[in-house]
């Protein structure tokens, strides 16, 4: 049954797939921290521009990198169920480029939301004379061997400043917290399913009842959009690179359908 599997998918679908469970492999080795997050997600995951930690090599091998088990599992069953069909169509090497596009152009919108919001919330305390430095520092600190320190930064802070905790808090995770997975490329691969093949009926494990691609796509970037905006503390989900990966899909087809009338219509 594998085999049949790995003997439908297209030559770029399949290595992705190879690499994707690779990397997520090669991390579990590596280890995790006493939180359960994987160490090599701190070097290979993408930080928010301006963080200690961030890389410019990041905004695309974050792509290859997932937090757990389900994470990778969910992307990878989508990248089979929605990418073969385009590869089929599309060829090997615009498929290529399609992924790596829009998942890079996840990245860039996802940059840019978290770095309005950070904004936004020292904007808010601008009355206050917060020595952000001091956050950025301690956030790209081991919470294994530098916890104390770190805690101290963080009351030293507020105790100069008088900044509010949840504003620092809140903060200093947006810093700490590198962004991981191939999500922004899945949802523009889902972008591009639902736009060559909007008729099509799709039945969801979540959603068992059949619905066509393009008002599934419709809706589900509606949720991701207003996931993103709503921001509720605790959501440690990437609506924004979700929504990201749609925008930077819809734009390279349209494209594609200017220059070739033929492939796309």
């Amino acid at each position: 049954m594998l085999r049949q599997l790995f003997s439908n998918m297209g030559p770029i679908v399949k290595n992705i797939l190879i690499l994707n469970v690779l990397m997520f492999l090669v991390a579990m080795v590596f280890g995790q921290d006493q939180y359960g997050n994987l160490h090599l997600n701190k070097i290979l995951g993408l930080y928010l521009y301006g963080s200690d930690n961030f890389q410019p090599y990041q905004l695309i091998s974050h792509m290859f990198m997932h937090g757990n088990f389900m994470h990778i599992f969910f992307n990878m069953f989508a990248l089979v169920m929605f990418g073969v069909p385009l590869e089929r169509v599309w060829g090997s090497k615009r498929f290529l480029i399609f992924y790596l596009v829009t998942g890079f152009g996840a990245a860039l919108i996802q940059q840019g939301a978290s770095y309005y919001h950070v904004s936004q919330l020292m904007n808010s305390v601008a009355d206050l004379n917060v020595d952000w430095s001091l956050v950025k520092e301690a956030a790209g600190m081991s919470t294994e061997t530098q916890i104390d320190e770190i805690n101290g930064i963080l009351n030293r802070v507020v105790n100069e400043s008088g900044v509010g905790f949840q504003v620092l808090e809140n903060v200093f995770f947006q810093y700490r917290i590198p962004v991981v997975g191939a999500s922004g490329a899945v949802f523009g691969i889902l972008l591009g399913f639902g736009m060559l093949f909007p008729n099509t009926e799709l039945l969801l494990l979540f959603f068992p009842v059949p619905i066509k691609a393009k008002y599934f796509v419709i809706i589900y970037g509606a949720i991701e959009l207003f996931s993103g905006l709503s921001n509720r503390p605790g959501d440690n989900i990437a609506h924004f690179a979700h929504v990201g990966g749609m925008i930077f899909g819809f734009f390279l087809i349209k494209y594609w359908q200017k220059i070739d009338r033929t492939n796309f219509y």
